[in-house]
């Protein structure tokens, strides 16, 4: 019979106790190599402590913690850190230290400001909630009825406490989380002259962390509102559409807003510095061929989108037209990093983008996730479902996705998920809405408009 390795053994051929063993398997299990030579024999440690002070348990309890996110996904991190725990009451005390649940929510879960008294709990609600998104764990809401196609929905955003639906008209309105109910309602000046039915269309949407609200319109033209005072709206910048065309989306988050444009050779992207709202970028030639179609956008919304873009942290933004999506470094601003052809064309209303990672459906209904800024693809899958023996096509899809999840409106009314980061396919909504005009994804909600059934909220945290 084999005998023990020599590490494993105390002077005198005794075994090791319980909790010294366990620490030495902890300690080989997560790759910090065997005793030296020279090194005191395990049976003269008094304690786990005395080998591993607690800043370096954190240490190690974190990275056995994240190799388990990155091996098996993110939802692999509660248990492995759990198993660290358990090698012995001096291990167990650092369930408690703050710093180590601060480190595993950033790394584990991107979170750099929590909702919650502690990072504990913030851990632990992260997790419940992503645990409940993979389960098909909801509660389901109804926020607005249908209205007519003269006030229709055009653009969702998402925060931990508010959802913003821009509408047709140039109104926004928000609504408070999780309880659904409608705050405040934003609207540009309605007496501006405008060039084309659908100047004041809402364009994009982006809520900040400082409670302030941006939104645009087609015409250029950005506001900014104050969560906290109902109604009241600022112009930030004032839009030219002869010299700069239309702008066809708009985002940004607390240092950047990103403008889409198209009408104009040469002046596809804007970017505005977010704390100063000053213009620091005007260029590029993503949208230069469909210069015509972002016209038409003024006067007719039945016709394709032109683009999208969609900032992916940190300092990258991600441009998709129906043939091009091209990644532009904001930090050095009109750097183009990457540029893919799209062989087969994309629905530009299902691109979405999260945590460097940017999704869209073909018009073969192929979905594809890639890694940004190298657009080197992740997975796919395919959206396309069989009824009434016939294949239906990608026309109409509403794609949204947020940390791990791609989540896929389709034309007959059907919403769907995947696994972004496998192309799993999970589960489908109970709830039947129609053709999506709009959607999106956060952490914890997804929102649907459909112009036949109105506004839909999930919530995933709530259970």
């Amino acid at each position: 019979m084999s005998s023990s390795p020599p590490e494993r053994r105390g002077r005198g051929g005794e075994e090791e106790g319980g909790e010294d063993a366990a620490a030495a398997r902890t300690r080989t299990g997560v790759g910090l190599g065997r005793r030296r030579a020279g090194d005191p024999s395990s049976s003269r440690l008094r304690s786990a402590d005395a080998v591993w002070p607690e800043h370096f348990v954190e240490a190690v309890a974190a990275q056995v913690a994240v190799d388990a996110a990155r091996s098996a996904g993110r939802l692999a991190a509660a248990p492995a850190v759990v198993s660290v725990f358990q090698v012995c009451s001096s291990w167990r005390s650092v369930s408690r230290s703050e710093l180590l649940w601060k480190d595993l929510c950033r790394r584990v879960w991107s979170r750099r400001r929590r909702a919650l008294p502690s990072w504990r709990d913030e851990f632990i609600r992260l997790h419940r909630t992503a645990a409940n998104f993979r389960a098909r764990r909801s509660a389901y809401s109804h926020l607005l009825p249908p209205s007519d196609a003269a006030i229709s929905c055009r653009r969702l955003a998402l925060s931990d406490h508010h959802l913003a639906a821009g509408f047709v008209d140039g109104s926004v309105r928000l609504f408070d989380l999780p309880s659904g109910r409608a705050l405040a309602t934003y609207s540009a000046d309605p007496h501006r002259d405008r060039l084309g039915r659908f100047s004041q269309a809402i364009s994009g949407i982006v809520l900040l962390a400082d409670d302030r609200l941006a939104f645009a319109s087609q015409d250029g033209d950005v506001h900014m509102a104050s969560l906290g005072a109902s109604g009241s709206v600022r112009r930030a910048h004032v839009g030219n559409l002869m010299e700069d065309g239309t702008l066809v989306d708009f985002t940004g988050n607390s240092r950047w807003w990103v403008g889409l444009l198209a009408g104009v050779p040469g002046r596809s992207w804007r970017v505005w510095d977010a704390a100063t709202e000053q213009l620091v970028f005007v260029g590029g030639t993503l949208t230069d061929s469909d210069a015509i179609l972002g016209w038409h956008m003024l006067t007719d919304l039945s016709r394709p989108v032109v683009g999208r873009a969609k900032i992916v942290e940190p300092g990258l933004v991600v441009g998709c037209t129906a043939s091009t999506m091209e990644v532009m470094d904001l930090d050095d601003t009109g750097m183009i990093l990457n540029q893919l052809q799209l062989r087969h064309g994309v629905v530009v209303d299902s691109v979405d983008a999260s945590e460097s990672r940017v999704m869209a459906v073909d018009t073969r209904g192929l979905a594809k996730v890639w890694e940004v800024p190298r657009l080197q693809e992740i997975c796919r899958f395919s959206t396309v479902r069989r009824a009434e023996g016939r294949q239906q096509g990608a026309a109409g899809v509403q794609g949204c996705m947020n940390w791990g999840y791609a989540v896929v409106c389709s034309a007959h009314g059907g919403v769907r998920v995947w696994d972004a980061t496998t192309g799993e396919y999970l589960y489908s909504f109970r709830e039947r809405i129609g053709e999506a005009a709009a959607s999106a994804a956060g952490d914890r909600y997804v929102a649907a408009w459909a112009d036949e059934t109105g506004l839909h909220l999930w919530d995933f945290g709530a259970l």
